[in-house]
């Protein structure tokens, strides 16, 4: 494969540069290091990548790239740059969500347009959900987003459909449920949960803690990615992890895992939802995904790779 990431230094984004040079991808990164968060981050995740044959990066804005001219050199694009986060998506902050999630995409579809690609694989969201009528959630349920980065991930991926039945660009839709593991990015819970149990800062938990995720490990987000761009299939599909549970239940584990955790309870956010819960039939049967890392499984790595960041002991007293 001749691959072309977008994002390609973010949290999924470079593990899914990582996974495709396992499999001895040619693989050429795009990324212009917003300040979103810390880019030093972004540049530490490069930094894996830059040594490795086979691996070209620009860092160029989607916004005045010359995508055409560097889709001809792939046949498949995976578009995951974007503006993240639900709830800085509110008030004068919209801005770059419009452009970078809308926008961006657009010129990326055009540009697939203008050549011959096998596959354009777009990393949505199930934050199009909003709060779903039935759990799990189908991808038959109309979307009602409650945030404005959910709106932006929908128009995207409606941008994603409207190029694929009117224009034949070949796009498969992959609607994420929670993906975590190490180097997710620091504004994630569960991120700011391990680092709370091995810095001692506190845990800001916002709502009940009864509210549930279904978590998604990356690996099996990036193996589905390269699975549904091998295949033949198109649409959209939800993408999760079969591990439905609330926060409680994720502080519980982490607790055993890092040590206590400070939590400090605070109203429910403007934009979060109650639950999330994929159906994974469609994937499934279009593609062959089936999630194959247990959420206790994926925080044993999480916890191995936060103490080594944060340079706690690896050896904890069980009874905490």
């Amino acid at each position: 494969m001749r691959a072309i990431v977008t994002g390609a230094a973010g949290f999924i984004g470079s593990h899914l540069c990582g996974h495709l040079l396992d499999r001895g991808d040619q693989v050429v990164g795009i990324d212009c290091l917003t300040d979103y968060y810390e880019p030093l981050r972004k540049k530490a995740n490069l930094a894996t990548l830059q040594s490795r044959p086979g691996f070209t990066f620009h860092r160029r804005d989607l916004l005045d790239a010359p995508l055409t001219e560097l889709f001809k050199q792939a046949n498949v694009v995976f578009h995951l740059a974007g503006q993240p986060g639900v709830r800085g998506s509110w008030g004068e902050d919209f801005g770059p969500y419009l452009s970078r999630n809308i926008a961006a995409t657009q010129r990326v579809l055009e540009a697939a347009r203008a050549v011959a690609l096998w596959k354009v694989v777009y990393a949505s969201s199930s934050s199009v959900y909003g709060d779903s009528e039935t759990y799990p959630t189908t991808e038959d349920l109309a979307p009602h987003p409650l945030s404005p980065y959910g709106v932006t991930k929908l128009a995207a991926e409606h941008l994603c459909e409207l190029y694929r039945t009117t224009s034949g660009v070949p796009t498969v839709s992959l609607r994420l449920f929670t993906v975590y593991g190490p180097r997710q990015r620091p504004d994630m819970a569960f991120s700011k949960l391990f680092r709370a149990a091995l810095t001692g800062e506190k845990f800001m938990l916002y709502g009940d803690g009864r509210q549930s995720r279904d978590f998604t490990y990356v690996e099996d987000v990036v193996s589905a990615m390269v699975q549904a761009a091998l295949s033949p299939w198109t649409g959209v599909a939800n993408i999760g992890g079969g591990s439905e549970t609330t926060m409680y239940e994720v502080i519980d584990k982490v607790q055993k895992l890092a040590g206590p955790v400070d939590v400090v309870r605070l109203p429910t956010q403007r934009g979060d939802v109650r639950h999330t819960s994929a159906d994974t039939a469609r994937a499934r049967d279009g593609f062959g995904y089936q999630p194959q890392v247990t959420l206790d499984e994926g925080l044993g790595r999480m916890a191995e790779a936060a103490r080594a960041r944060y340079g706690a002991v690896t050896t904890l007293d069980a009874s905490r």
